[in-house]
This record gives structure tokens, sequence and C-alpha cells, in this order.
């Protein structure tokens, strides 16, 4: 992983974590602004790790809903998610 992917990727963690305790999704491209005007290569994998961490998270959701649903309809109680 280049300079450029790890900074990118150690930013995306922290502002979607202000995103998920703020609601403001706007934030992620305000920040991409700020980056790409002063490195392309940087706002490039600030906005592919912001994708793929958010699609990561959408998969698990899933993956904890499918799981839930099927012990439920297994009888076999709950699902503890992680």
């Amino acid at each position: 992983m280049g300079l450029a992917d790890e900074l990118g990727d150690k930013l995306a963690i922290d502002v979607l974590k202000i995103v998920d305790k703020l609601g403001d999704d706007q934030l992620i491209m305000e920040v991409a602004k700020v980056l790409a005007a002063s490195s392309t290569p940087t706002e490039e994998a600030f906005l592919s790790a912001v994708r793929v961490r958010q699609a990561e998270a959408r998969a698990r959701s899933f993956l904890r809903q499918r799981v839930r649903d099927l012990l439920k309809d297994q009888g076999g109680g709950d699902a503890k998610g992680g």
C-alpha cells in the first residue's frame, strides 16, 4: 500500500466515524474537495477507501440481518452481531 493509499484510508476511517455520529454525508465530498486541491492521488485513495468501507459495512449489516432471519425461521433464537 502506497503512502497516498495509507493516508487516504486512515482519513476515510476518521471521516466515516464523524459522518456516522453527525449524519452529514456531505462531509465526505467536502474533505475530498480539500484533498483534490492539493493531491489528486490522495483524493482518489480517500474516495476509494470510503466506497470500500461503506460497501463492507452494508454487506455486514445485510449478513447480520440474514442470519437473524434464518435463525428466526428455524426457531433458533438471536444471532449476535459484531
